[in-house]
């Protein structure tokens, strides 16, 4: 079997986003608008890398309803192979509710994953070759809810297929911080970060001397996502990097990390410099950022050094 694919193991969801036309008032109806998308960070993260133009096979669990079937032909259209995801019976999807301000920031969001927990050790196994003959690994948190799953894939396939994570929130770096020695690129946000280290991460020094935490418990490259501030790159070599892009104006800010890491494992398997893979990996950030969907139907490598050309000036 040849490699030339990137896998991905975890979320797969439908989407519905609703984002205010005014400032959100808490326990009351916000007038806005509504959006339904397919989503799930790792599906999301492998959407972006074969829009980008790389192949990508996504192992996952959807239920038997409407909401798995958008879930396997949109993915299907946006060329994620997904002939090995878990179809289980008699269950529901996995869902995502965000609400988004006005200015399209999240303001608060409802996950419901729990189909993540059919996945079992079996379903791996019987996936084996697939994985050990991929380029690289991409996973999200949601695999902790089975410990003995993440336990599994990550002694037996870290040292063969490198790992690559998002974080993805507070409560789940604090649920990864045992697996930091198996992850290769982790790509955190501040907060995430903080609680990763146990270091404050508010001056760029203290972000810096956070990621250095983080590199001796294993972990070989840290993206730290910093916003408006753009990026922190710190690797176990040495190497610190922070580059930033002009501001531009933010539609809807949910897809922005799975984009952001999506053009990082792009510029990964084509072996592609730090420096340039900063410069994709803000490029999809502000793609992302621009579209009212959770993935970017712009999403290319034409666009992408398209807005490179346009900061450059």
């Amino acid at each position: 079997m040849n490699k030339n694919y990137v896998i991905g193991i975890g979320a797969a969801n439908f989407d519905i986003s609703g984002r205010s036309i005014n400032p959100l008032i808490d326990r009351d109806s916000n007038p806005g608008f509504m959006n339904i998308s397919v989503g799930g960070v790792t599906r999301n993260i492998l959407e972006n890398i074969s829009r980008i133009g790389y192949p990508t096979k996504l192992l996952s669990a959807v239920g038997d309803d409407s909401a798995g079937q958008l879930i396997l032909d949109c993915s299907r259209k946006a060329n994620i192979d997904v002939s090995n995801v878990l179809i289980v019976k008699n269950q529901s999807s996995s869902s995502y509710l965000s609400i988004l301000q006005n200015n399209g920031d999240m303001k608060l969001a409802i996950s419901d994953m729990h189909i993540i927990s059919h996945l079992s050790i079996d379903y791996i196994k019987k996936n084996h070759d697939l994985i050990v003959n991929s380029d690289l690994m991409v996973i999200d948190p949601c695999l902790i809810q089975n410990k003995d799953l993440i336990n599994y894939i990550c002694l037996n396939y870290s040292s063969i297929v490198p790992i690559f994570c998002d974080p993805v929130s507070c409560s789940y770096a604090l649920a990864i911080k045992p697996y930091l020695q198996y992850i290769h690129t982790l790509k955190p946000n501040e907060l995430e970060l903080e609680i990763l280290s146990d270091h404050k991460a508010n001056s760029l020094q203290e972000k810096i001397d956070a990621c250095k935490i983080v590199l001796s418990k294993g972990v070989k490259r840290i993206f730290v996502s910093m916003g408006k501030d753009g990026c922190l790159y710190c690797d176990n070599s040495g190497t610190v990097l922070t580059k930033k892009f002009k501001e531009v104006n933010m539609v809807n800010a949910t897809g922005a990390g799975d984009a952001f890491m999506g053009a990082i494992v792009y510029s990964y398997v084509n072996d592609y410099s730090i420096d340039t893979t900063l410069n994709y990996a803000l490029a999809a950030g502000i793609i992302a950022i621009s579209s009212k969907n959770t993935i970017s139907s712009e999403m290319s490598i034409d666009k992408l050094n398209e807005i490179i050309e346009k900061e450059r000036g």
